[in-house]
This record gives structure tokens, sequence and C-alpha cells, in this order.
């Protein structure tokens, strides 16, 4: 995970030797940015930040500034745990244990949680609930494709935070009563849909957005032959349609572990003779980014005009299913 920069507390600035005029003018300059009212980082750090690390580094500046402990639940629990989540801009998101219909103040959202059964965990210096309850509590209340990267994400080890994985029925049995009846239909539904080949959040979010467009099931990962031998591995094959799809996240072309000693310019020009090698085998290649996902309908378009067969004709079932 990234190291993230510290914060600076605006009660603490005379330790720092500073007035509120003086972090008043270092805002203006940007060498500090105000993640929360009262709590500051550095500003040239905070911009080098990815959109998840800034929303990481906010539920940290919100435990800052709480007086009583808090656990913090959803997307900002999954930040704690290094688990994926869909969409920016996102709440910090706390549990409260006054059945008052929660509240929201200062950009924190409270969610009523009964005590009874509630399991806290201390992560990285905060309170969150644990993995289990996390990605069943994104399962009952966000939309079905949504859901997908987060329970995908668990189902695996996770190897950077040595974290073995979660099984399916532990999901299940993690259900219990804490749930309404509604929620835990949305639950069940999405960890049925789960699937661990689903190599990253881009892919599990394509394949969430593929279910819900109706088209047939694409195999992952499926292994891709030549005359020349193995060719790869493929995100997403319809082996009658002759199509296979492929997620382009920045991690194949940034992120050690996928460059492998390679420089981002050799792993482009490996995936483009990948790519060229796969068509060779009379395979059409249809190729996706975070963009195109962002784009409502661009993806279903792109698969059809691939000739990816549909299982039925699009629903609005799971298009349905939102926030309560």
């Amino acid at each position: 995970m990234t190291d993230l920069p510290p914060l600076l507390l605006a009660r603490d600035r005379v330790l720092h030797g500073l007035t509120p005029d003086d972090l008043a003018k270092r805002v203006k300059a940007g060498s500090l940015v105000r993640v929360r009212h009262g709590v500051y980082t550095d500003g040239p750090t905070w911009k080098g930040l990815k959109p998840w690390d800034q929303y990481r580094l906010r539920v940290q500046a919100a435990a800052e500034t709480f007086e009583k402990p808090t656990v913090f639940a959803r997307h900002s629990a999954a930040s704690v745990w290094g688990i994926p989540t869909i969409g920016l801009n996102h709440p910090v998101q706390a549990l409260t244990m006054k059945n008052d219909g929660g509240r929201s103040r200062a950009g924190v959202r409270r969610h009523f949680a009964a005590p009874a059964g509630l399991m806290v965990v201390r992560r990285e210096g905060l309170l969150v609930t644990g993995r289990i309850r996390t990605v069943l509590d994104l399962a009952a209340f966000t939309p079905f494709t949504e859901a997908a990267a987060p329970l995908d994400h668990v189902l695996r080890p996770d190897r950077t935070l040595r974290l073995p994985a979660v099984t399916t029925a532990e999901l299940e049995a993690g259900i219990g009563s804490m749930y309404s009846t509604a929620a835990g239909r949305r639950i069940l539904t999405a960890v049925a849909f789960a699937d661990p080949l689903s190599g990253s959040a881009g892919e599990s979010y394509s394949r969430a957005l593929i279910h819900v467009a109706g088209f047939e099931a694409p195999v992952l990962q499926q292994a891709i032959h030549d005359r020349d031998g193995l060719v790869g591995y493929t995100d997403f094959y319809w082996k009658q349609a002759k199509v296979v799809g492929e997620f382009d996240g920045e991690e194949k072309y940034l992120k050690p572990e996928y460059l492998k000693g390679r420089t981002a310019s050799q792993a482009v020009v490996e995936e483009k003779t990948r790519e060229n090698r796969i068509r060779a085998t009379g395979f059409n290649v249809v190729r996706w980014d975070w963009a195109d996902l962002m784009q409502p309908g661009k993806l279903e378009r792109k698969l059809a005009a691939a000739g990816v067969p549909r299982r039925r004709t699009r629903s609005a079932v799971f298009d349905a299913q939102t926030r309560p």
C-alpha cells in the first residue's frame, strides 16, 4: 500500500510555530491542502496521490477529529483493508449504535449497527468492521455492479497485505440475522456471482456490467495457444463467438508486480505482440479501459458490435438495485 503523508492538525499548530494566518497562507500557496476541517497535509504530496489513497487519508483525518472512538464501515473500512471499491467521492462512513436512522455531518455518513454480534478490528490504528462484514455491507447497500469487485477481491489471498482468502461459505455464514430479508437476497445474489478468477477491480466491474447487459458469461483467464506455444491468458473469452475481451487497467503498464522488470514501453510492445498473436488464431480482440466503463452503455456497445452473444435481452433487474 502507498505510504500516506502525515497529517497536520490545526489544534497542534502552536507546536509547529504556526498561526491560523500561516495555515491559510500555506493553503492558498498550495504547500498545504485542507483534508477536512482542522486537518491539513502536504499539498504536492496530496496531489500526487491516487483518488483511493486520498480517500484513505480522509478516513484517517476524520478519525483524528473525533472525540470518541469510531468504527469505520463500508467504503471506509474497505479502504483500510485494501479492498477495492467502485466509484469516487464516497463520504467517510462510520457506524452508530443509535437506531435513529443514521445521520450525516461534516462529511461523515453514519449507519446504524446493532452492537450484538458486531465484530470490530483495530487496523492501522483505526477501528473497522471485519473483512467479511465490510464486503457484505457493500453487497447489501451498493448496486450489484459495484459489489462484485470487493467480493472477488476477498475470495483471493491478498498477498500484499498477507491476508488469507475468504470462502463463499464464510461469506454466506456471515449474513446471519444482521440484514433485512431484501438485503440478504442482494448479498446472496452478489456472493453467488463472485469469482476469484477476476484479476482486478476493473475486471470485476466489467464482468458485472457484462452480466447486467445480458451477455453470455465469459470464461475467465482462458489460456490461448498458437503454433509457437502459449500466447497468454485472456481476461474474458467467448469461444463460440471467437471473441476475446481485455480490460486495460493502468496496473499492466505501471505496477512493478505486473511489469516484472520491464519498462512501461516494453510492456506496451509485448501486449501488442500478444494481441496480434491472439488475432492470428482467428479471435477478435475487444479492449476497454476505466474511461469506457465510466460511460454508461459503452462496454455493451463494444461487445455487441464484436458479436458477443446474449443469453437474454437486457434486463433492468440488477440496475434497479440501488442503495436503500
